[in-house]
């Protein structure tokens, strides 16, 4: 650890801890207003909002222009903040208006002009996300993750209280985009006290030409990367409606729950701590281990019992989206260790190199989706995903990785264990559901034999592990993983 920015690996320990808990908790609050409002709705509304939804995720990621991202890593963060500000605030309105005005025109080229007043609401966000830029950024770089928990929890009392409350006066979708447009005011604001930053804005035209440089390719990745969240949302939109859509944005909703929850955690500490870390390849491999070894049982299990899961949270009506869940699940595991990479190149200063990675995926998934669709509709673009995500971008980022000196095998010494304890934990989910009659008891006794089986086989992996950690070594994390 020579080299390495003293109390670097307890700082980093702890924030992923709050993220856990801060996504833990923020996740079940957003599962049970989701369970309520899929009761509330019909699939068409929750497929015209996610219309508007679309537009306003791949819109805000352009209005960053990465400047977040450069803050985190900077050795001169003072320096720079002013003119990161501008840059931010300046952007973020600049979309917003260009939003607002084409509102009906981006409703109508989704096929769901019924978007249109959600979209026009939702632009107030871009904005917002773009004054609020420095205290996000500097509250990632100083690894304040009980902070923003705090600014986590308010988000979510308010978008609900203010979502729930118009939806019973008869607002509808738009009642969504309100309380959405409602909490992110409340989270700017508290970014600014809980970050201890005053707004200041002006430009120091020495600091804009390298400051681009580096953001406008992670602001293009990032942007590139929503789009493939995305793209398989507006292909279903024009291709098979907005109920369809409706069904597929559950499905996508639900298999997020695990992966999200790993993600958030991974992208919180791993720019950070990669930025200032010396350990290299090995501590890439430790890490992408340890959420391997979360993710993938968490979504092979998830596709396993995606029919009782939707039948038991959501009801009968919604289980056309079990087959899409199936092949998400599986998705969400891979996508978790993609954000691992792409952090670590990010760390290297390799923007470029992801910027690249995200074109290709969004070229490969968009003509995938598009004949997908149409010959299998919305159970072929799920699988779609887990296609591309094999065949195309993981071989892609294991050649980005070796221009860094990482090798492959690295991650497959550190992570055979966890996949291969993961087979018998998905066919005792599977035994359940084929021995047990009703949803629940598929669901309570599969999901809980999956993890008891699961837990036995991993124990003398993790308990070594956590050993390692404690001891403050990577090297031996890796040593371990070669047994």
């Amino acid at each position: 650890m020579t080299g390495q920015e003293p109390g670097l690996r307890a700082k980093a320990t702890r924030a992923a801890a709050w993220s856990g808990m801060s996504t833990i908790v923020l996740r079940l609050g957003s599962l049970v207003v989701g369970i309520i409002l899929a009761r509330i709705l019909s699939p068409e509304q929750f497929g015209v909002y996610a219309v508007a939804l679309t537009v306003q995720s791949i819109l805000i990621t352009v209005a960053d222009l990465g400047l977040s991202a450069d803050l985190i890593r900077s050795d001169k963060p003072d320096r720079i903040a002013p003119t990161v500000a501008t840059l931010g605030l300046a952007m973020g309105t600049t979309m917003t208006i260009i939003t607002v005005l084409s509102s009906g025109l981006l409703a109508d080229l989704l096929g769901s002009p019924e978007a249109a007043p959600a979209i026009s609401m939702l632009a107030f966000t871009l904005a917002l996300a773009g004054a609020s830029v420095v205290p996000y950024a500097l509250l990632q770089r100083r690894f304040q993750q009980r902070e923003m928990f705090l600014i986590g929890v308010a988000d979510f009392i308010v978008s609900t209280t203010v979502t729930l409350v118009l939806i019973g006066l008869g607002f509808g979708v738009l009642g969504l985009a309100i309380g959405r447009v409602a909490a992110q005011i409340v989270s700017s604001a508290l970014q600014f006290v809980l970050a201890r930053v005053k707004p200041r804005y002006g430009i120091d035209r020495s600091v804009v030409g390298p400051v681009l440089a580096f953001g406008l390719p992670i602001a293009a990745a990032n942007m590139l990367s929503w789009g493939l969240l995305n793209v398989d949302n507006i292909v279903l939109a024009r291709v098979a409606g907005a109920t369809a859509l409706g069904y597929y944005v559950l499905a996508f909703n639900i298999s997020s729950w695990p992966m999200s929850a790993l993600a958030q955690v991974v992208r919180s500490v791993s720019l950070p701590y990669f930025s200032r870390s010396t350990e290299g390849g090995r501590g890439l491999a430790a890490l992408t281990a340890v959420a391997w070894a979360g993710a993938l049982p968490a979504g092979a299990t998830l596709a396993a019992l995606s029919a009782p899961v939707i039948e038991v949270v959501y009801g009968a009506k919604w289980l056309p989206a079990a087959p899409v869940l199936a092949a998400l699940g599986v998705y969400g595991s891979m996508r978790v260790v993609f954000d691992i990479f792409a952090g670590y190149l990010y760390a290297r200063g390799k923007s470029g190199g992801v910027l690249i990675i995200q074109i290709v995926w969004l070229v490969a998934l968009t003509v995938g989706m598009i004949f997908a669709t149409r010959a299998y509709g919305i159970v072929g673009a799920g699988w779609v995903h887990v296609v591309v995500a094999a065949v195309v971008i993981l071989p892609a980022y294991a050649i980005a990785l070796r221009g860094t000196g990482v090798r492959m095998a690295e991650f497959v010494r550190a992570a055979w264990w966890p996949t291969l304890a993961t087979v018998p934990a998905v066919l005792a989910a599977l035994g359940a559901r084929w021995l047990l009659p009703g949803a629940l008891l598929e669901l309570l006794v599969g999901g809980g034999a999956a993890v008891l089986v699961y837990g036995a086989l991993m124990w003398p992996w993790l308990r070594t592990h956590v050993r390692a950690i404690r001891a403050g070594g990577d090297s031996a994390i890796v040593e371990v993983s070669d047994e």
